[in-house]
């Protein structure tokens, strides 16, 4: 990541398993973070560009199966993944965020919307910061937390119910629509029948309107037309006995035909195919003329007549062939109009039918996520028992609530700190700390039925420390055991079950470059732990409990 906050130019070297992140406060931590969500499509803010800085840009890969969700998202935005070992490929993904607010993303070497990285956080990332402890108290987030849990069965529930609801909701939208524009319906109903009427009464053929055009401008124009024809035909054929071309063609041909050349009985043999044809000419003007004397006036005002009958339709419809479309088709829409009391009556049968079903996968859907609610409640009690909260007691309470394309289901998470405590809602019963504590093992008793490729505390440990400090370490370790695992800490009983650990520290400029992000090993973690534990790197006492949690921390990853 480059140009990030007070992040000039840094590399994460993360890998898989459980990878801490340390340092100073003020060092540059949460931005690493702000990194991740900016590849995450997290929303870009242009005040995270470091000060002097033209733009931001955050680059990362992961390794992802080569089939299956996330390579069809990258697919479908028109990315590719590169190879990488058996069934597998990397993915690379780059966000760059101006310093003017505009943002540019780039998924398997392809430009692509925010939206992409979006989508495919939600197959990729679990993010938890404080934000997120808020979002558990949502009631959205507790039935998401719940049916991440259930699996399979809440899944195929869910699945069935919400088929069940698109449909209900399709039909009852559709007699709505029905019912409340009946009046509407049978208006159209009633243009419509006089529209077809008249059309009907027209009798309109295709492309009639252009012929008649025609015609009308012939009869128009009888008088100058006749007079052409004649002087024509005169001038071809006369029959005033007068020179004509068909006289003087012919008179050429007898010429030609008297001389004894091959030469020149060929070219006669031509003058006669012209003396042929002058006469086919000659007659088709003669036919010509005749049509003209046989139409007059009265024909001119028929087809006047008729035309602005096909006017009145193309003022209606917008033209001619319009006016045949509805002439088509208009006999079924009238049927279907004509035909909405009984329709109505057959929307509602089978609205009734669907309501039917939306009962029982609703029903079904309650009955799943309840029976996963009673254990979901006392797996997570028995990890809050382990992370310090002795005495503490989770329940999931599944309750009727209002009807959604999520089901018919309140869910909510409650906690009893205490015995004798009535177990209340997370939002008012749990401090930070035991809020931190809480979505830690909610994560780890979901992600042995819904694993996710990659979690992201942000200060997880908040608020806590000691015995509970080393708890949410073994956890963040047992998590690792099938997902890769980031979390940002400040507390050195989590750094120590880390495998990988990282500190970020600021150069004297109060900038982060590549060379002060490193992995720690031997005597540089044991010092960063003492720092951790007591503010002072070289500290006696602070290393000897330095090395007695990294013990403890590898005893719990052998």
């Amino acid at each position: 990541m480059q140009g990030l906050g007070v992040i000039d130019d840094a590399v994460l070297p993360l890998g898989p398993g459980f990878t801490a992140i340390t340092g100073e406060t003020g060092a540059g931590k949460t931005m690493v973070v702000t990194g991740l969500g900016l590849l995450l499509g997290q929303r870009a803010d242009s005040g995270a560009v470091r000060a002097g800085a033209n733009q931001a840009s955050v680059a990362g890969v992961w390794i992802v199966a080569s089939e299956g969700a996330i390579a069809d998202i990258v697919a479908d935005a028109g990315g590719e993944l590169e190879s990488f070992g058996d069934a597998q490929g990397e993915l690379y993904v780059s966000r760059t965020l101006s310093a003017e607010g505009r943002s540019r993303a780039s998924v398997g070497g392809r430009a692509a919307p925010a939206g992409v990285l979006s989508a495919l956080a939600d197959e990729l990332v679990v993010v938890h910061g404080q934000s997120e402890q808020l979002r558990l108290r949502s009631a959205a987030a507790q039935r998401d937390a719940l049916d991440r849990f259930g699996g399979a069965p809440i899944a195929t529930a869910l699945d069935a119910y919400t088929a069940a609801y698109a449909r209900w909701r399709e039909l009852d939208a559709e007699i709505t629509e029905l019912s409340d524009n009946r009046d509407r319906r049978a208006e159209e109903a009633d243009r419509l029948r006089e529209a077809l009427a008249l059309i009907e009464a027209t009798a309109p053929e295709e492309g009639e309107d252009v012929v008649l055009a025609e015609r009308a401008e012939r009869l128009a124009n009888s008088e100058e037309l006749r007079l052409a024809a004649s002087l024509a035909r005169n001038a071809i054929s006369s029959e005033e006995g007068e020179a004509d071309a068909a006289a003087l063609v012919a008179e050429a041909r007898r010429h030609l035909e008297k001389a004894a050349d091959s030469a020149l009985g060929e070219i006669a043999d031509g003058i006669a195919d012209v003396g042929y044809r002058l006469a086919d000419l000659a007659l088709q003007l003669s036919a010509y003329l005749a049509d003209l004397d046989e139409s007059g006036p009265h024909e001119l005002a028929a087809v006047e007549e008729r035309r602005a009958a096909l006017t009145t339709l193309v003022r209606a419809h917008g033209t001619l062939d319009e006016a045949l479309e509805l002439w088509r088709t208009g006999s079924a829409r009238l049927a279907e109009l004509d035909d909405d009391g009984g329709r109505l009556e057959r929307l509602q049968a089978e609205r009734d039918a669907a309501r039917g079903d939306l009962n029982t996968a609703a029903a079904a859907l309650t009955a799943a996520r309840t029976e996963a609610a009673g254990r979901l409640g006392a797996e997570v009690t028995e990890e809050l028992h382990a992370l310090a909260m002795p005495d503490a007691r989770l329940e999931v309470a599944v309750r009727e609530g209002a009807e959604s394309s999520h089901g018919r289901d309140d869910v909510a998470i409650l906690l009893a700190p205490h015995p004798g405590a009535e177990p209340r809602s997370v939002a008012k019963s749990a401090s930070g700390g035991e809020l931190s504590r809480v979505m830690l093992a909610i994560e780890v008793v979901i992600a042995g039925t819904d694993p996710v490729p990659t979690f992201v505390f942000d200060e997880v440990d908040a608020g806590i420390g000691g015995a509970a400090a080393i708890e949410v370490g073994r956890r963040l370790a047992r998590l690792a055991e099938s997902s890769q695992v980031i979390a940002v800490t400040h507390l050195a009983q989590v750094a120590a079950f880390a495998s990988n650990h990282l500190s970020v520290v600021k150069s004297n400029d109060g900038a982060v470059t590549a060379s002060n992000v490193r992995r720690l090993e031997g005597g540089e973690r044991e010092a960063e732990m003492a720092r951790l534990l007591s503010g002072l790197a070289d500290s006696d006492a602070a290393l000897t409990h330095a090395r007695e949690l990294l013990s403890l921390g590898a005893a719990a990853n052998c």
